[in-house]
């Protein structure tokens, strides 16, 4: 081979190599697309989008639970044979879990919330504030005095620590979704999107914010007040012609949380076992009894040996044991962290008072259909859309009520939110994954479950409006034409159970239950719609992104 032919080889092959590293160049950027090579973020507009996300924020009361494999429903004592929480390996994906559970504190802040905004003493909010009012008369007892706890264990400063109780769940669900609007409504003030202090100054029934609204129609927020909306610490910046861009925080940014929630059945169980130390066999097939570790409820470390580690009834007549002995320090519920947390770092999962979850009863957990984040209780709506497009958010006047099986009067929606509509035949056509808005029946007496159950009872025996194999009292409350409630009580004697697509799982033991029920597998349920004094909850949150906080890598 020739020198000149040597040379040209030279030339060719640096050349290759140039561009190869040009486009490794390319690629390598984070504000360059992979698909187009486009500027992101780019000063003149185009495509934005937060390149500098690291992960998901830990948000305010939360602790990180790294999801994986477990064994849901229990595997040692069960003198009950109820038959209702049958072993079944499944898979939960990462999540948060709060810390404790909801204080008597973190409700009146919603409380004061709701009276600034909807103030009761106005005849079209009256009821949004009574709505959201804890029972206080779940403490009383017929044989027994009890009116130091009516009137003092919400509201005193004593109790402000001790978990809230005489909270239905569906009051439950509605804290959830307050609490997730003002933090985001926090986080993207300080962020800059919003004027500061706006939420304590500029609040309002008719200007409220609103989490889903920001982010499907964000001029929509506080009532359309541009002066809240573009008055952010962070002035927004401007394309060539200086016209404003990114005023407003996508989902795109990073900025907007995803929601607070109740937990699903399976992720409370899984949390309150606290799996993350203990990964043996015996562990993730279902040999821990409880949140700690041991067989027992009292500690044998050498420093707390002989204390109790959760607060149960511990016999009749004994709520706490022998004062200043054996005494666990709690008569009635206990201040949130009075005893150790479990592995995960959370509060209370055993004992002080059992908690809302987010399912809908069922005596089996149907992991043959699925076994990944597992949940019953999935309802579907979509976006009611307006004429030109837009959706369609509520003002006062547009506030509906329901009144629920107690005679008590909720609203079904805010002002400042989304009207919110079932999906329909037509939204789910040939999907694979769903076909209908209310699944909370899914494959349990319904058509593909059942060859007979669908003829045995008519749509109007059953409570919950549908078909459905169990034959629950169907408790009424109507309006007569004066607008005055007619309770009727449902006496028939062929009812055979109470089970209905409105009563949802609590977990764990409280104050009021004896050792067996602090087993985390337990499981019991309510009717939604009514509270006790021994039933509380505490908010979730699921996990955006990476399974390991702060790990994005991928695991060898």
């Amino acid at each position: 081979m020739d020198m000149k032919n040597i040379i040209n080889i030279r030339i060719a092959f640096a050349l290759v190599l140039s561009l190869a590293m040009v486009g490794c160049k390319r690629s390598s950027s984070s504000n360059e697309s992979r698909a187009t090579g486009w500027k992101i973020n780019d000063k003149n507009g185009g495509f934005q989008y937060n390149t500098n996300f690291k992960e998901q924020a830990t948000s305010p009361g939360l602790v990180f639970v790294e999801g994986g494999t477990f064994t849901m429903g229990k595997v040692q004592d069960d003198p009950m044979h109820d038959w209702n929480n049958t072993p079944s390996q499944l898979h939960v994906q990462s999540f948060y879990m709060d810390e404790t559970e909801v204080t008597n504190k973190m409700y009146l802040e919603y409380l004061d919330y709701l009276k600034r905004v909807y103030p009761p003493d106005d005849p079209n909010y009256r009821l949004i504030y009574n709505s959201a009012l804890p029972d206080t008369l779940v403490w009383r007892n017929r044989l027994g005095y009890s009116e130091m706890m009516t009137e003092n264990y919400l509201r005193h400063p004593g109790y402000g620590e001790y978990p809230v109780v005489g909270v239905s769940w569906i009051q439950a669900v509605e804290f959830a979704k307050w609490r997730t609007d003002r933090v985001n409504e926090l986080y993207l003030e300080e962020a800059g999107y919003l004027k500061r202090d706006a939420r304590l100054t500029d609040v309002s029934a008719d200007a409220t914010f609103n989490t889903d609204t920001y982010i499907n129609s964000p001029s929509s927020t506080y009532g359309g007040n541009a002066e809240v909306l573009e008055g952010g610490k962070k002035r927004p910046q401007t394309d060539a012609e200086g016209n404003p861009i990114n005023i407003y925080a996508k989902r795109e940014s990073g900025v907007v949380s995803p929601e607070y929630r109740l937990p699903s059945e399976a992720e409370w169980e899984y949390a309150a076992l606290g799996l993350s130390e203990l990964r043996n066999y015996n562990t993730i097939r279902g040999r821990k009894k409880y949140p700690w570790s041991g067989q027992y409820t009292r500690s044998g470390k050498r420093k707390s040996r002989g204390d109790q580690l959760a607060n149960f009834k511990q016999g009749k007549g004994d709520y706490g044991g022998i004062a200043g002995w054996s005494d666990d320090g709690a008569d009635i519920t206990n201040a949130v962290k009075s005893y150790a947390p479990n592995d995960f770092g959370i509060y209370d999962m055993a004992g002080n008072v059992a908690e809302w979850v987010a399912d809908v009863y069922r005596p089996i957990v149907d992991d043959e259909f699925n076994d990944f984040n597992y949940y019953r209780g999935n309802v579907y709506t979509k976006n009611a859309i307006n004429e030109d497009g837009t959706v369609k958010v509520l003002t006062t006047q547009d506030i509906v009520y329901d009144t629920l099986s107690n005679g008590k009067i909720v609203p079904r929606n805010l002002p400042g939110e989304i009207l919110q509509l079932p999906i329909t035949k037509d939204d789910s056509y040939l999907r694979t994954n769903f076909d209908t808005s209310d699944n909370r029946n899914f494959r349990d007496g319904d058509k593909r479950s059942s060859r007979y159950y669908s003829d045995n009872f008519d749509e109007s025996d059953d409570a919950s409006g549908t078909r459905q194999m169990y034959n629950s009292p169907n408790h009424r409350v109507e309006a007569d034409s004066t607008g005055a409630l007619v309770r009727t009580y449902d006496k028939s004697n062929d009812r055979t159970s109470l089970i209905n697509d409105n009563v949802r799982v609590y977990k764990g033991g409280s104050w009021k239950d004896r050792a067996y029920w602090i087993d985390p597998a337990q499981r019991r349920y309510f009717p939604q719609d009514m509270a006790t004094d021994y039933i509380g909850f505490r908010c979730a949150m699921s996990r955006v992104g990476s399974k390991s906080k702060g790990n994005n890598k991928s695991r060898n």
